[in-house]
């Protein structure tokens, strides 16, 4: 599913019209009464009922105003709160505005703070009429914010989010929540937290990042009569990996009845250090329950019997170069322990000693299969970044937002306010015509950039999963993917999927508190579950039209 940003939008919109024929005036039309047939699929008839719908500037007050005039077929009153004054809307909403007039339905303008504080007032008016609340609609600001919320727009915005306004009835946002960055999913200051979205043609970047479906509630996707056409040709490059994208590219993963261990892959595994040892056997479970036909761990000398003793279906390789850490010393069997493998993972644990990073960047640059770099991996190469472009093969990277900063030389922050950007940003950082790189940056919406910057957006996973180990588990999840015959890039887009999915699976189960490990017991299940066509836990939307 394609996830245009606000300016993507504006030209769909336009081709829509200039290219297509559509009126634009058609789109709203659209757009407002698909918003009350989902309205009265989620909430049930209006008639004999008020409604409450918030007017602000440009066409997503448009879209409140054909909301209000749909709802008013159906026989709810609908009460309009302008916060412009009218006389300032344009074009279609214009349009529509005369309409409303011309009917006769109520509206107060509310273009500032002070007018703010009469709204409850009015809705106490309206209810010792007899009449109950219906609904809030939320039709403030669209797709195109791109600034801090303000004045008397934040002040009702507040109001709307208290407790007990309107008698708690579902709120309904517009598009997107009002105050949403629809690009990033940062709030800009304020934002309405809505019950029900419904977004026109196509979800937006900004409703599964940053934990936004906190503000979006239920989100919905309305047709709004926009060609596919007009989509196909739009260049858009960010999409969903949804439910749907994740069963179509893992399909190969279903085995034949004559299979066996060998026609699953063998992984190698470069991970641990003192106090560190457990990731390493988490990025070994991981690959191991997602189905690689074998796996093999590098110990130093010192954890071979932790590692043997723990993980009895793995296979190890002591290495002698040093006791305790993973040394370039050691790269002679290195070098030949990978040679029959499908892919390797490194990073998980193994710390940053000189020795170390030599041999990062080393198997960075020399090694030819596809190489999984995660955690102190990514570290080194952050200090050695004259050496980014010239890997050996294929590399997946996925680092989390603090070590991504340190790559790009950023605060955290910067990575966090706009993660689309910064994930392709660091793309940008590996990219080589050579070979296939492929960054993960894991968090909220995890996203997923290929080379080329087709840019995938996922959609599980749950708080419970802000503990240790994780990302360990990622790691071999991917690494066991792609020894299993998926691309680099579809093995980064179903590891992350599945990884989630098996999260959600244990947060339905128990609430937070359960452990990396377990999130690896449970990837057969969440693969099962995608073989299987069960989505019902997996995408937070759906679409009508």
């Amino acid at each position: 599913m394609k996830l245009p940003t606000a300016l993507e939008m504006q030209k769909l919109d336009r081709t829509a019209s200039e290219d297509f024929g559509i009126p634009s005036i058609v789109l709203m039309e659209n757009a407002g009464l698909g918003t009350v047939t989902m309205i009265d699929r989620e909430l049930g008839p209006c008639a004999n009922t008020f409604a409450l719908i918030f007017v602000g500037p440009g066409n997503n007050g448009g879209d409140g105003l054909v909301i209000g005039r749909h709802l008013h077929q159906r026989g709810c009153q609908p009460v309009f709160f302008l916060l412009v004054n009218p006389d300032a809307l344009k074009k279609d909403s214009a349009v529509n505005w005369a309409i409303i007039k011309k009917l006769r339905l109520p509206f107060h303008i509310v273009d500032n703070r002070k007018r703010v504080e009469t709204i409850p007032i009015l809705f106490q008016q309206f209810e010792t009429r007899g009449l109950p609340c219906y609904v809030v609609i939320d039709a403030i600001f669209g797709i195109g914010l791109d600034r801090e919320v303000a004045d008397h727009f934040a002040d009702t915005i507040n109001l709307i989010n208290k407790p007990g306004f309107a008698n708690n009835v579902p709120r309904v946002s517009v598009d997107t929540p009002s105050g949403i960055d629809s690009d990033t999913g940062k709030v800009l200051g304020t934002c309405i937290h809505a019950d029900y979205t419904a977004t026109y043609c196509c979800a937006k970047p900004g409703h599964f990042i940053h934990g936004s479906s906190e503000w979006t509630g239920k989100l919905t996707i309305i047709d709004i009569g926009i060609p596919p056409e007009a989509i196909d040709r739009a260049g858009i490059v960010t999409e969903l990996a949804t439910f749907d994208t994740c069963r179509q590219i893992s399909k190969s993963l279903q085995r034949q009845k004559a299979s066996h261990k060998g026609s699953h892959g063998h992984l190698l595994v470069l991970a641990g250090s003192p106090g560190k040892t457990g990731a390493a056997i988490l990025s070994a479970r991981g690959a191991l329950r997602t189905g690689a036909g074998l796996v093999t761990l590098c110990a130093p000398h010192n954890f071979n019997l932790v590692y043997e003793s723990t993980l009895t279906e793995a296979m190890t390789i002591p290495l002698p170069g040093n006791p305790d850490i993973l040394s370039i010393a050691d790269w002679e069997i290195i070098v030949k322990a990978v040679t029959d493998k499908q892919a390797l993972v490194i990073g998980p644990g193994i710390g940053q000693d000189p020795q170390t990073a030599e041999l990062v960047m080393r198997i960075y640059q020399e090694v030819k299969c596809p190489v999984i770099l995660d955690a102190d991996a990514l570290n080194v190469l952050a200090a050695h970044q004259d050496g980014l472009h010239t890997p050996g093969g294929p590399r997946i990277f996925t680092p989390h937002p603090g070590e991504l900063a340190r790559l790009l030389q950023k605060k955290v922050a910067d990575i966090q306010d706009n993660r689309i950007d910064a994930a392709m940003l660091g793309s940008g950082l590996f990219r080589n015509d050579a070979h296939e790189t492929i960054l993960v940056l894991k968090g909220a919406g995890t996203i997923i950039v290929s080379g080329d910057g087709t840019t995938f957006i996922n959609t599980t996973g749950n708080p419970g999963m802000a503990t240790g180990g994780m990302g360990d588990v990622l790691g071999g999840i991917i690494g066991a993917l792609v020894c299993q015959g998926l691309s680099p890039m579809n093995a980064a887009i179903a590891g992350v999927f599945l990884h989630g999915s098996a999260a959600d699976m244990l947060y339905d189960q128990r609430g937070t508190g359960f452990m990396a490990s377990e999130v690896a017991d449970m990837i057969p299940s969440a693969v099962t579950r995608l073989s299987h066509g069960n989505s019902s836990a997996s995408d937070n939307y759906h679409s009508i039209g």
